[in-house]
């Protein structure tokens, strides 16, 4: 466009104007030019509308944060471990495989005093639920495991992060006392033990999250076989589906004696019936999109709630639950921990060989429990990136430092145990001079999980025996006496049973009465 020349010579005129502008403009009565534009009244409509707008988003800032800071201030937070040191790299909440504990404590402070005093609870209390929840790095599956509280396990040494106490390391106690000493970290590390996993992150719910929750979404549906009462929780229902809320729904979760054969195995059954039905619940009515409802079940979620420090902000909690809001109930499988009578105590539990070994083996090579046959996902972070195929190793045997160390009494072991390992393809073996020890453990240093399972796998060393260890380059193989004799076992590990999974969050099951207690 060319621009009107400046007709001053001296720079003492005005810029030539056209001849309408000047015509208009030479006389004042005429006023100014209409398409120079007229000075206008904003609309009072639009001066409204815009007060409106402005509200409303102060509004919502403003509830948004009253929401957050309220969730952020609920939120009770403990550490991850009471000793143990995590090998595992920086875990992303969005993308990777997530594992959380999930305890019910028995504690009776505060607004938990009606269901008795503080001499039932001793410490921290006791784990009287006890479940690990696996997400797949996909988003498409989780593996919920429950272990009976009167399992019997070996606790590590743990310490007490607020004196600082250590407790000595404890064997064949029962599971849920794990945490009343050194708190809810020391649970923590028994499981990571027991299972030669590393869990990520934990959630503890005490009585009054059950209660609060279920009158949240409403009530929950269950199912039992028969008309029951038990006079210890108080639970009473009829035959048939009943929806439980509120105290009710917190007796049908308590109660120790209503279902099975009155034991604990019966109760773990009646919990997942419990969360199954739940799951349904609350993917059924919309209540992940449902923002009235989700702000609803968060604040009774978090209010009765200790969580780890890695997992305390109401935005990661959020990540958590957006991972899960898609996933087919179907693919959400509940599985107990496979127990029998405990040796030492027939009113107590072990571990049931070999079904523990092959379950927790699956769980540490990310196994689909519903279909075991089925190849692990990739995460979504690395699709991009071309994956191994099936027959190539993780990882080069040939370069794997493997130590033995002979506690069992039995010198000749050494070498039996080494051309084992050998035999297998692992060339750096070593030996290394031990103190007697009474029982067998594969430690490993940082980022030899999967080369030390493999090797425990090997020599048929329980994976609760494979323990990270600070002190370790590599993987060391522990012998003690109980592995004084015998031959190695190089056979894989068996497959998983066909009734590994009790059931799935797509399953309606109705709970066995215990014949004890059923009315008529």
């Amino acid at each position: 466009m060319v621009r009107p020349r400046d007709n001053r010579a001296d720079g003492s005129t005005p810029p030539a104007r056209a001849a309408a502008a000047a015509r208009h403009t030479a006389d004042p009565a005429v006023g100014p030019a209409r398409h120079l534009g007229a000075v206008r009244r904003t609309p009072t409509w639009l001066k409204v509308t815009t007060g409106v707008i402005a509200v409303l988003l102060v509004g919502v800032i403003a509830f948004g944060a009253y929401w957050a800071i309220r969730l952020q201030g609920n939120l009770t937070k403990a550490p991850l471990s009471a000793g143990s040191i995590k090998s595992e790299n920086a875990l992303n909440d969005s993308t990777d495989r997530m594992q959380i504990l999930i305890l019910g404590s028995d504690t009776r402070d505060g607004k938990n005093s009606e269901y008795g005093t503080s001499d039932d609870a001793t410490g921290y209390g006791h784990s009287d639920v006890m479940m690990l929840m696996d997400i797949s790095a996909d988003n498409k599956r989780v593996n919920v495991i429950s272990f009976p509280r009167d399992l019997l396990v070996d606790i590590p040494k743990c310490k007490d992060p607020k004196t600082n106490k250590e407790y000595p390391a404890q064997t064949g106690v029962m599971i849920n006392s794990a945490m009343s000493e050194a708190g809810i970290g020391c649970a923590v590390d028994t499981v990571n033990k027991l299972t030669g996993l590393e869990i990520d992150h934990f959630m503890m719910a005490d009585f009054n999250a059950v209660k609060e929750l279920s009158n949240a979404v409403g009530g929950v549906q269950v199912c039992i076989s028969d008309a029951v009462y038990d006079p210890d929780s108080k639970l009473r229902l009829p035959k048939g589906t009943s929806t439980v809320q509120g105290e009710q729904a917190l007796s049908f979760v308590r109660t120790r004696h209503a279902f099975g054969d009155g034991g604990d195995l019966g109760r773990i059954k009646a919990q997942q019936g419990f969360l199954s039905s739940l799951t349904r619940k609350i993917k059924d009515d919309g209540t992940l999109t449902n923002p009235a409802r989700m702000l609803g079940i968060a604040d009774a979620i978090t209010k009765n709630l200790t969580i780890d420090d890695g997992l305390a902000s109401v935005p990661t909690l959020l990540t958590v639950a957006n991972r899960l809001k898609d996933i087919d109930v179907k693919k959400v499988a509940f599985v107990a921990a496979p127990t029998v009578p405990a040796e030492s105590d027939i009113n107590r539990l072990q571990l049931a060989e070999p079904g523990a070994s092959q379950l927790f083996d699956a769980m540490r090579k990310d196994i689909d429990l519903t279909d075991p046959t089925a190849k692990p996902s990739a995460s979504p972070s690395a699709s991009a990136t071309p994956t191994p195929s099936a027959t190539e190793p993780a990882y080069n045997k040939a370069l794997q430092p493997v130590t033995v160390a002979n506690g069992s009494g039995a010198p000749a072991r050494t070498q039996a145990i080494m051309q084992a390992i050998k035999g297998a393809g692992f060339t750096q073996v070593g030996q290394l001079t031990a103190q007697p020890v009474a029982k067998t453990a594969v430690y490993y240093g940082a980022e030899y999980a999967d080369v030390a399972g493999d090797v425990a796998a090997l020599l048929g060393v329980a994976p609760g025996q494979v323990l990270p260890a600070a002190g370790v380059a590599g993987v060391q193989v522990y012998l003690g006496s109980d592995f004084a004799s015998g031959t190695p076992t190089a056979a894989a590990t068996p497959p998983l049973p066909a009734d590994i999974v009790n059931q799935t969050a797509g399953d309606t099951v109705c709970q066995q009465a215990n014949p004890a207690l059923i009315t008529r």
